[in-house]
């Protein structure tokens, strides 16, 4: 009798594991299923390397026509480096500025300039943090709906010429990444 039981109770437990594994595999479905629209609607900008060639390409293009000697770095949302560009004569130590304009932008969705304005206005200490840029010439790239996709930096020119030249290379890519 004791046996029969026991086999009772662990058929009874068999049973109830397996319609549990089976519940949790429905749930596990189920969720998936629903969340498949939500995550196809969740799809992001990014920035191409051909569209880093063209920002890279039009900074160039307009530095050469005003005499200017540049350095350009192209970062993504995440402050990787996309492009880089060294124009002949360019100063060497623009090569690091031009890098820590755009990873600055690439940080905040704002130019270095605005950072610079918010450091004299309200946050004085920010120019003490390690790689912030806080003149002109680093760029945010955010898009129409807000996206913010990376950042260009450009450093050999005065900081007025080198946020012109990143204007510039914004411009020359403005419908095609759909930006503000």
């Amino acid at each position: 009798m004791k046996t029969s039981a026991l086999r009772s109770s662990v058929a009874a437990a068999s049973t109830v594991a397996a319609m549990s594994t089976l519940a949790t595999t429905a749930l596990v479905t189920l969720c998936i299923t629903l969340s498949a629209p939500a995550i196809a609607q969740q799809k992001k900008t990014t920035l191409g390397l051909d569209a880093a060639k063209k920002m890279t390409a039009a900074c160039e293009q307009y530095a050469r026509k005003e005499g200017w000697n540049m350095v350009i770095a192209v970062v993504d949302a995440g402050g990787e480096l996309k492009q880089f560009s060294r124009m002949d004569n360019a100063f060497r130590a623009s090569i690091e500025i031009a890098h820590l304009k755009a990873n600055t932008s690439s940080g905040f969705p704002f130019s270095t300039r605005q950072v610079g304005e918010v450091a004299q206005q309200r946050v004085p200490g920010i120019v003490h943090v390690p790689g912030i840029v806080t003149f002109a010439g680093g760029l945010p790239i955010i898009t129409a709906s807000g996206e913010h996709i990376g950042a260009i930096g450009v450093s050999g020119g005065t900081a007025d010429q080198d946020e012109v030249c990143a204007q510039a290379a914004l411009d020359a890519v403005k419908a095609e990444l759909n930006l503000k």
